[in-house]
Formats: C-alpha cells, sequence, structure tokens
C-alpha cells in the first residue's frame, strides 16, 4: 500500500489537517491582534470567541431525528477507515510461505525465509558482493523478491546484475518451480572503516 498514490494522499491530507490546525490557532490565540496582522474576510476563525458551528447551524436539523446519528455514524466511519489506513502502513506485505509446484499436481508450501535466505546466500557468492538481504513480497503463488546487495569498489554493477538474474534468480525460479520471478535489486556501497597504515 505504500505506493505513490498512497504518499500523495497522506501529504494532501497532512496538508489540509495542517491548514485547519493553523486556522484555529490563528483565531483562538488571536494572532491577528496580538502580532498586528489580518486575514481575509472568509477566514473562518478570526478570534478566540469564534465557534466551528454557530447556534444556527446547531439547531438547524434539530427536529430531524436522522441528522445526529447519521453524522456520527460518518465520524465513526471515518475515524474506523484513518486507523485502518494507519495500521495499513505498518503491515508488511512479506511473503510466509510460497507454493512450489512438485510436479504430482500436489504442491509443497516452501517457507519464505528459507528462500530468501538462499537468495542472500547465494548472491553474496558473487565477487564484488560483500553482503545480501532477501525479501519475498506478493502472493503465495506469485511471490516478488527485493534484493538489497553491497558492492565492493571493486565490484562493476552490471555484471553482478547480470550473474544475479541468470544465475541466482534463474536457479531459484528452477528449484520452486514458478513460472516467474520478479526481482528488484537495490545497490550499495560497502562501507569500509578507515585503517592506519604505518
Amino acid at each position: 500500500m505504500r505506493t505513490v498514490v498512497n504518499r500523495v494522499l497522506l501529504g494532501l491530507i497532512g496538508l489540509l489537517l495542517l491548514a485547519v490546525g493553523v486556522s484555529v490557532l490563528i483565531g483562538g490565540l488571536d494572532l491577528q491582534r496580538h502580532w498586528s496582522f489580518t486575514m481575509p474576510s472568509s477566514w473562518p476563525f478570526t478570534g478566540p470567541d469564534d465557534v466551528l458551528l454557530t447556534a444556527r447551524d446547531r439547531t438547524r436539523y434539530r427536529s430531524d431525528g436522522w441528522w445526529w446519528p447519521v453524522v456520527f455514524a460518518g465520524l465513526g466511519a471515518l475515524f474506523l477507515g484513518s486507523l485502518w489506513w494507519l495500521i495499513a502502513q505498518f503491515r508488511t506485505r512479506r511473503q510466509r510461505q510460497v507454493r512450489v509446484d512438485s510436479g504430482d499436481g500436489q504442491g509443497a508450501l516452501l517457507r519464505g525465509r528459507a528462500l530468501e535466505g538462499v537468495l542472500a546466500a547465494e548472491s553474496e557468492a558473487y565477487e564484488g558482493v560483500g553482503w545480501a538481504h532477501a525479501v519475498l513480497v506478493g502472493r503465495r503463488g506469485a511471490p516478488e523478491a527485493r534484493l538489497v546487495l553491497g558492492l565492493a569498489p571493486h565490484a562493476t554493477p552490471g555484471e553482478v546484475v547480470a550473474a544475479l538474474d541468470t544465475a541466482v534468480l534463474e536457479r531459484a525460479r528452477t528449484s520452486a518451480g514458478l513460472a516467474a520471478l520478479p526481482a528488484e535489486a537495490r545497490l550499495r556501497a560497502v562501507k569500509h572503516r578507515p585503517s592506519r597504515v604505518s
């Protein structure tokens, strides 16, 4: 769920809430009078005595029995939706199990961490790769690999990526009986501690 659209929506909602908060703060603390500046005539809060809903707005639908239950139900749905969205930001899509085609029509389940460990270990075995970390995401029958590789200064990124695709990922696809194993690799430089030469 952590996509560009999700981040844009979160940013827009954050800006909207910030604008509402600033308008309430300016009116509530009477900053216009203290700091001698004026706000547009359409500004909702111009002083500490202003309210969000006037007495007329609050009592307009009092005679309608449906009004306040609908308002509270809408606010409750908004709260639950926001809570679900917040929890979804921390939920991982990590693949716990991968369905393996065993050739007998039954299939088998392979622990996702086992396949991640093999991908990381085989990636580290290549010349120029200092360390590797692998995570499987996606659906059980169609996993995707996310790899982070730490490259030594003498490594050639193109060669490492080519070896990763033709050997490591191909072997994982074949051994797990997967039709495809899409992968995203992020390459980082291995940081070495400076050493003193005497």
